[in-house]
């Protein structure tokens, strides 16, 4: 049946203070991996431990995360580069000149520091690009830096097109641009702060929330027991919506967690990439990718969002009250009684009407009927053929023992241009909210009474035998003509073949 409407940190310049010696296991004479010291103060890795009978043994975690930092200090500053000179097996470059445009290992860097016209030549610690760093017009190492044009170059550049520009040494740029850095990881490390303290507003507004939804929902109950028989039977329904506010509140702060963690994971990242090139020798690497990393990151303005932990109790009367009124008023919207008969051309060829209009039962056979675009096919229903496009209207339907797709499967919800309440199972009822609506009812219906207010964008629903309110759909947009809408369902062999009869509307007591 069917009604009805549509910890450690090493800071600094850490390279001034620290050398690789000093990170060097005296046994595998590689950095330290898990170092661990003995009880005579020094340090190896664990597993270069060899003892007949070993010492307790843990691991020196201060000097673990030192030497981790290191490492990666060192991944940064030494990058692996080979040498250009070597034949055979490639030896690791010592350092790179800019002049030979070549990386060379120890004794292919010889010739520069012997040979009187090699000793003038630009050596830096050995890069990979090392094209990067030469001039690509003049072949010449890029030494200067354009502050005009924001630019690198070489001496030869300064003659030519950079000529009477503004030019430095690129050391000198890199040491203002690592000051520069310096202020930009300080406004980035409080951007992440700034956000640690949003997530604790927000785990603390939920948690205030909670509680008051806990006290509301505590004081809510005494409102009810007051109340009618209808309105009693609205209590879950509004505990439910209560609820339902709290879950989305918690989801919504799940949501500005998420988005604020990840905020900070992208900000943590560029924290690290800035402390690694504040400590860098790679001027021109540096001066190179300065703009990108200086450029302010893509986040969200935190500082008015927040959630809601407030809710008034007026929330819970208002809601009371305006159904207390709808029930009520029964006898006063049954005036607007009007005249509804169903309309064959929307019907399905499974249903069964009679002459007047006024009964349909749902048949076991298929009925042939001319094909029309009015037509339900996918299920059991058929439309009033009055359709009411403003003020109020009311009829009643004996339901004992055109914004839709007439075509296809009909997900009953408001959403979707039905307004309805529902029977399944012989005894469960609902209301088609679009999620659904479970309905508590003390009887079950054997008349419903069906009120619309298309200005108001009211819908409710009442057992009429009863006097008692079911339900209302309150708030809703009406834009199109509204039609009644009725689907008794499957015959299913006999055994739900009672008729809905709309049936004439007579005051109640």
């Amino acid at each position: 049946m069917f009604l009805f409407f549509h910890s450690l940190t090493v800071s600094g310049d850490s390279s001034v203070l620290l050398s690789e010696d000093q990170f060097l296991c005296s046994i595998c004479l590689d950095v330290f991996t898990d170092p661990v010291s003995t009880p005579c103060g020094h340090n190896f890795c664990m597993n270069c431990i060899k003892f007949t009978k070993r010492p307790e043994l843990k691991v020196n975690t201060t000097l673990r995360e030192v030497v981790d930092h290191f490492k990666k200090k060192s991944v940064l500053d030494k990058p692996e580069v080979l040498c250009d000179g070597c034949a055979g097996v490639k030896q690791k470059a010592l350092k790179s000149c800019l002049d030979c445009v070549a990386s060379l290992c120890k004794p292919h860097l010889e010739s520069h520091y012997t040979i009187p016209r090699f000793k003038n030549h630009k050596l830096i610690n050995p890069v990979k690009n090392l094209d990067d760093y030469i001039c690509q017009k003049h072949e010449k190492p890029l030494e200067l830096f354009c502050r005009d044009d924001q630019t690198c170059v070489c001496k030869f550049c300064t003659e030519g097109d950079h000529k009477n520009h503004n030019t430095v040494p690129i050391g000198e740029e890199s040491g203002q641009k690592k000051t520069q850095l310096g202020k930009t990881q300080a406004e980035m490390q409080q951007m992440i702060q700034d956000r640690l303290k949003k997530i604790k507003e927000i785990e603390h507004s939920v948690e205030i929330r909670k509680r008051n939804t806990e006290k509301e929902i505590s004081d809510s109950v005494e409102v009810f027991t007051a109340l009618m028989r209808s309105i009693e039977r609205s209590q879950a329904e509004l505990l439910e919506v209560m609820e339902e506010k709290q879950k989305a509140a918690e989801r919504q702060a799940e949501e500005f967690i998420k988005d604020l963690e990840q905020e900070i994971t992208e900000l943590k990242r560029r924290d690290t990439e800035l402390e690694q090139l504040s400590h860098t020798e790679d001027h021109l690497h540096l001066l190179q990718i300065y703009p990108s990393l200086c450029r302010p990151p893509h986040t969200t303005n935190w500082t008015d969002i927040s959630v809601d932990a407030h809710l008034s109790v007026e929330t819970v009367r208002n809601t009371l009250s305006q159904l207390q009124k709808i029930s009520a008023g029964l006898k006063k919207i049954q005036q607007y009684a009007v005249d509804v008969t169903r309309d064959p051309d929307t019907a399905s060829p499974y249903l069964i009407l009679c002459d007047d209009g006024k009964q349909v039962r749902c048949g076991d056979t298929e009925q042939n009927l001319p094909d029309n675009p009015k037509r339900f096919t996918y299920y059991c229903d058929v439309l009033g053929k009055e359709g009411f496009s403003s003020g109020r209207f009311y009829y009643e339907v004996q339901v004992r023992g055109e914004s839709i797709d007439r075509k296809g499967e009909n997900k009953l919800s408001p959403k979707n241009g039905y307004w309805t309440v529902i029977l399944r199972n012989g005894d469960e009822y609902e209301a088609c909210t679009g999620p659904t609506v479970h309905l508590f009812l003390n009887e079950k219906p054997q008349k419903v009474g069906v009120f619309v207010d298309y200005e108001e964008g009211l819908v409710s629903f009442y057992d009429v035998e009863a006097r008692s309110h079911i339900y209302s759909f309150t708030g809703q947009s009406f834009t199109e003509k509204l039609y009644p809408y009725f689907s008794p369902w499957p015959n299913d062999g006999g055994k739900n073949s009672a008729p809905l009869i709309i049936t004439p509307v007579s005051n109640t007591k």
